[in-house]
């Protein structure tokens, strides 16, 4: 189902509560529900997200596959955060030039944010993407913090505030609920 023409918004789901991730997947299936081809990259996580197993069901769902490995950006060496840097640049030239060239409808970047302010991603790789991205492109991007640079080019921002978390009673990320 083809989109009508300069209809492509961008969105923000930014914050420090949980959901970021799982509001922007829902969008992705309500997209692809309507008919609308969808493409997902999933910045600083590994491939075996639970919403990617069930949206991945979908034909009208593309996932790109990142590293197998991954882990939080404190945690890495110097070196790892160097090899990040030019593998997350490469990625996203690499999904943003297939979202354009394919003819996508919509784009997830997941922990964009995330991985831009940890300063594994040089952000105005970003905001050029979205000043030149195709007008019935729909680009979604979360992550913490977002400069005002992003929000100004965003036209949704929405903001997930954590009034009160299990991970800060010691309770981890629990499978097919935070991950």
């Amino acid at each position: 189902m083809a989109r009508e023409k300069n209809t492509g918004l961008i969105h923000i789901y930014c914050g420090d509560g949980k959901g970021k991730t799982t509001t922007g997947m829902g969008l992705c299936a309500r997209a692809a529900g309507y008919g609308y081809r969808v493409l997902i990259y999933q910045f600083m996580k590994d491939n075996s997200t639970s919403e990617r197993k069930m949206l991945e069901l979908s034909e009208n769902v593309t996932f790109i596959d990142g590293l197998s490995h991954e882990k939080f950006s404190f945690q890495m060496t110097p070196e790892e955060k160097e090899e990040r840097r030019s593998y997350y640049a490469e990625q996203l030239r690499s999904v943003t030039q297939r979202a354009c060239e394919e003819y996508y409808d919509v784009l997830f970047l997941d922990e964009v944010i995330y991985t831009i302010r940890a300063g594994l991603l040089d952000e105005s790789l970003v905001l050029d993407f979205l000043r030149k991205k195709p007008a019935n492109l729909e680009v979604i991007l979360t992550g913490q913090d977002p400069s005002q640079a992003l929000i100004e080019a965003a036209d949704y921002v929405s903001e997930i505030r954590k009034v009160k978390h299990p991970f800060d009673q010691g309770i981890p990320a629990r499978k097919g609920i935070e991950r």
